[in-house]
């Protein structure tokens, strides 16, 4: 179950709480709402929100942070690092985006006994890849829920891969509406389900 930070369908909680394995993201605002159970919490690990979460006495001690057992970095500092001097062209107002906080999530899963995984930039790449079939406008990077889509589907080809909370809209430099048929098209294919009110209805989790 992946959930990201949007609109939770009523009634989706006990749904989420009885997947094997639930990913929340950053500070986890599906949290309530959308569950409690929390596997791993999926962050971006560069600039303002990870400076943010590292600086966060409330993000350390969040219930979600807490009872995850791993901590998922979505952004390979090599992919950042490079990006940097292009985007101090193209995006000078984000002179902080490609800031590395990696390191420090790593500390932090020390000191708390978590596992960190970084989600090598190769996902990312192959996120790019598959979103130019559907010629988003110019972004900067995919989204982190999209980058961890991919990473689940790849590395868990046979799971019932289960999204909830995914509205695919925020940040202007996302590309959302090409994010979102990508999406549409592993559903037609079989390989996601969107948790919607049909699906609480007719579960087989909680029905």
């Amino acid at each position: 179950m992946i959930v990201g930070n949007g609109e939770i369908e009523e009634g989706a909680a006990a749904v989420i709480d009885a997947a094997d394995f639930v990913i929340r993201f950053n500070d986890c605002r599906s949290y309530g709402a959308g569950g409690g159970r929390t596997d791993a919490v999926a962050v971006c690990n560069t600039g303002r929100p990870a400076k943010a979460m590292l600086g966060s006495e409330q993000w350390r001690a969040h219930p979600g942070v807490v009872s995850a057992a791993e901590i998922w970095s979505v952004r390979d500092p090599e992919k950042f690092g490079a990006l940097r001097a292009p985007l101090a062209v193209s995006h000078p107002e984000l002179d902080d985006f490609c800031d590395d906080y990696t390191d420090a999530f790593s500390a932090f899963c020390a000191e708390t006994g978590k596992t960190h995984l970084v989600i090598d930039k190769s996902v990312h790449e192959a996120v790019d890849a598959a979103l130019s079939a559907f010629e988003p406008a110019p972004y900067v990077v995919p989204s982190s829920g999209m980058i961890v889509i991919a990473e689940v589907l790849n590395k868990f080809a046979d799971a019932e891969v289960v999204l909830a909370g995914f509205g695919h809209s925020g940040w202007e430099w996302h590309p959302f509406g090409a994010e979102r048929q990508l999406v549409d098209t592993y559903v037609a294919a079989g390989r996601i389900t969107r948790l919607d009110g049909k699906m609480l209805v007719s579960s087989s989790y909680g029905a």
